[in-house]
């Protein structure tokens, strides 16, 4: 019997005693009992029973309650049998409801059979980790097979094992519990990347799933792409920076994963030669020398192909329009289908910029006819699929792979196409998605707008203290933060955090969390006494709940060496990092994403001590790791090369400091975009090369170019347009152009008095740099005219 279920009989059990007790005057009434204190004794007894019996009655309710809840949602939004009933493994013969692919159907073939299983090499080792229990996940490309393949070892190794399947995230919370109190048990994640994210499966999920007595195993598919899209951001900065994608990140970590390659490797088409009695699978070896098996049988590349060729002057091109809008929304984060109404909205300027009127488009009527219909009885290009908001479509997903490879997992959608996806959005998890991609690419304000429709949506339908709720207001106020709002950022993190004491607790991992990032505002405020205290108590509380060596637990001491760092505090801030990544070193190993972070805040702080050699050893490996492990154009080892770059420029190696940012740049332009913040910071960073190379005029160039941008990206008053517009006041200074110089500096300096306060060290720094322009312009005035003569 499970636990739960357990619970809820003994509860019912103190219910029926309770009641008898209840009957005590009842039964001393009956035997005409006069005894003054017996009668007084069972009138008080039976008041504290109906006072106990009360409380255990409901009790009783709540848990009836959420039981017939999680039933209902579970009936609702998972598979399930004709009956209601969640179905064994066994039961389920159609790999098709399992989000297998549908396979061709061949000219005059009646088959509804699936394809005959043409055996994997991985076969064994998915097998062998279903029946050790866990969580197995599949990646490779879009019809490579791995859903098939997931299907055929969970029915070969866990045929008795129930399966639960839910639809979307929207059950996935009733179907995490109903795993956890089966004895033996299956969840199913086709397409993991809709499960995860802000109310999704977190570490905290698996763990309660796949320990304890009993054998449960999670059983999940990833498309590459996917993957590489949700790891590929950078690790660095303080824990609000980090804690964004830190559940996402958590829960991947966690998978036992086992790669599928969409096209087969000679064994395996082996195998599918003595299959060919199938015709299907026969069509599909003749075309092996091109495609994958599994990639031809679902009619991917036939679909491609439509959908290139539609483009061509009066064929489809209004259809492959409507097409390629649904592909980029999904791209930008729009996971739910898509509602046509959008996709009309949208095809427009996709049609615009392929030639218009020009390529004779057909009528929209016959765009959808052409778009939705399936090819060989398998799959369309956009597959309708009724949703709450209306006619929805869900896009091919082998077209929205083959165009992530294509452009890279961090390609840009165009900002009109994320407004108006946004204007659409009815599932706050659509939100969250479009928000969190553009907060990834730097986007802020289009986040910022995704951020609040997904926190107004939550409050609709889930109230103002639920934990998804908070979670958004978290979201919000990091990328408050991004775009330099500090104060707001502050006031969202302190509303928050009293929601989060109040309903979860002092110390519940989400209250440490918001405290944590709101001592990370008040450090950029320049409130570090403040910030400092805030951290200790995190600190405090992780090390006596979660114990020393916890990954939360060096994180809050990592945070703290930053704000000793800002301090001036540079010796003990040197300390709690040699500690930190002691630690992190024997607890997670040499190349952890927390360990390189923690050599990275070393070597920043023994470049603050003036140690540069011993900085640049540091960031040089800490780089040689990031390289090897996460690729050369990793967010991260970017920002490796960025620093180093940086410290090489206090040796003055300027030739080498101007090759090493004029690469970073490169790749940042082309990977994250022209005006993403860490490519202006390679930009910025490449001017002060320049002027250490004495070629002052470009530098300014430079300068302005990276001031102009800041400022309509960033706004005005953000912290890194004043450092822009300090630098080049600065440089001015050098080229002799003093007026100019204190013009620019005056700006800064009444912007940082306004916005971060007089004594802020970013305020004392602009009247030190305005009163040093202001002395070499009273010197100017005391050199005596020169006296010329004939």
């Amino acid at each position: 019997m499970s636990g739960n279920r357990w619970q809820e009989r003994r509860v019912l059990i103190a219910v029926v005693v309770l009641a008898a007790l209840g009957a005590a005057t009842a039964v001393v009434t009956a035997f005409k009992v006069t005894d003054p204190w017996a009668v007084g004794g069972a009138a008080v007894g039976v008041a504290v029973v109906a006072a106990v019996l009360g409380f255990w009655q409901e009790r009783y309710k709540r848990l009836t309650a959420r039981r017939d809840e999680i039933a209902f949602k579970l009936q609702d939004g998972c598979l399930v049998l004709p009956s209601g009933r969640l179905p064994t493994v066994a039961q389920l013969d159609d790999p098709v409801r399992l989000g297998v692919h549908p396979a061709i159907v061949l000219p005059g073939a009646i088959e509804t059979k699936p394809p005959a299983y043409v055996p994997r090499d991985i076969d064994d080792q998915v097998r062998e980790r279903l029946a050790a229990g866990g969580f197995v996940l599949l990646v490779g490309d879009s019809t490579a097979g791995k859903s098939r393949t997931a299907y055929e070892a969970v029915r070969a190794t866990l045929p008795d094992h129930v399966l639960i399947a839910p639809h979307d995230r929207t059950a996935l919370a009733a179907a995490i519990e109903h795993t956890v109190r089966a004895g033996r048990a299956v969840l199913w994640l086709s397409d993991l990347e809709h499960y995860l994210g802000t109310g999704g499966l977190t570490r905290e999920h698996i763990a309660r799933i796949t320990s304890g007595k009993g054998h449960r195993v999670i059983v999940a598919t990833l498309r590459s792409a996917e993957q590489t899209r949700l790891t590929t951001q950078s690790a660095e900065g303080d824990e609000a920076a980090r804690s964004a994608g830190r559940e996402v990140r958590e829960a991947l970590e966690q998978a036992q994963v086992i790669r599928l390659a969409r096209r087969f490797t000679a064994g395996e088409l082996e195998r599918a030669q003595a299959r060919t009695w199938d015709e299907r699978i026969a069509s599909a070896v003749r075309q092996a020398d091109e495609f994958g098996i599994a990639e031809y049988l679902a009619s991917g590349p036939e679909l491609q192909r439509d959908y290139d060729n539609a483009w061509e002057v009066g064929a489809n091109p209004r259809g492959a329009a409507l097409v390629a809008a649904a592909i980029d929304c999904r791209r930008a984060g729009y996971t739910s289908p898509a509602p046509r109404l959008l996709l009309e909205e949208l095809h427009t300027a996709y049609l615009e910029a392929r030639g218009g009127h020009r390529l004779r488009p057909e009528p929209v009527e016959e765009a959808w006819e052409w778009a939705t219909r399936p090819r060989r009885a398998t799959t369309a290009l956009l597959s309708p699929t009724p949703d709450a908001a209306g006619d929805g479509v869900a896009v091919f997903d082998y077209l929205v792979d083959r165009r992530q490879q294509e452009e890279g997992p961090l390609a840009q959608i165009a900002e009109p196409v994320i407004r108006t996806a946004l204007e659409h959005v009815h599932d706050p998890d659509d939100a969250d998605q479009i928000a969190s991609t553009t907060h990834q690419q730097g986007r802020y304000h289009l986040a910022e707008s995704g951020y609040r429709i997904s926190l107004t949506l939550r409050r609709q339908q889930l109230g103002e203290e639920h934990p998804s709720t908070l979670t958004s207001r978290n979201n919000l106020a990091l990328v408050l933060k991004g775009l330099g709002r500090l104060g707001e950022a502050e006031a969202e993190h302190r509303a928050e955090l009293a929601v989060c004491r109040r309903v979860l607790g002092e110390e519940h991992p989400s209250t440490l969390i918001s405290r944590s990032n709101l001592a990370v505002v008040l450090g950029g405020l320049g409130r570090w006494g403040e910030a400092e205290v805030e951290h200790r108590v995190v600190l405090e509380v992780r090390r006596r709940v979660l114990g020393e060596e916890h990954p939360s637990t060096l994180i809050s001491r990592s945070n703290l060496a930053v704000v000793l760092g800002d301090l001036g505090r540079l010796e003990e801030a040197e300390a709690e990092y040699r500690a930190v990544l002691e630690a992190c070193r024997r607890v997670l190993g040499e190349e952890h994403p927390d360990t390189l972070i923690s050599r990275n805040g070393l070597a920043l702080v023994l470049w603050s001590l003036g140690r540069l050699g011993e900085a640049e050893v540091e960031h040089r490996a800490v780089l040689e790791v990031r390289r090897r492990v996460l690729g050369k154009e990793h967010p991260s080892t970017l920002t490796s090369r960025n620093n180093l770059a940086v410290v090489l420029g206090d040796l003055e190696q300027w030739e080498e400091v101007e090759v090493e940012h004029r690469a970073v740049l490169e790749v940042r332009r082309r990977v994250l975009d022209e005006e993403h913040p860490d490519t202006l910071i390679s930009r910025h960073n490449l001017a002060a090369a320049l002027w250490g190379l004495g070629r002052l005029e470009e530098a300014e160039a430079e300068y302005r170019a990276v001031l102009e941008v800041r400022c309509r990206v960033l706004g005005e008053e953000h912290p890194d347009t004043l450092i822009s517009r300090n630098d080049l006041a600065l440089l001015l200074g050098d080229l002799g152009r003093l007026r100019e110089a204190e013009v620019e500096l005056r700006a800064v300096l009444e912007v940082r008095c306004r916005v971060l306060g007089e004594e802020h060290p970013d305020t004392l720094i602009s009247r030190d740099n305005l009163a040093s322009v202001l002395k070499d312009l009273e010197h100017l005035k005391e050199i005596p005219d020169p006296d010329f003569h004939d």
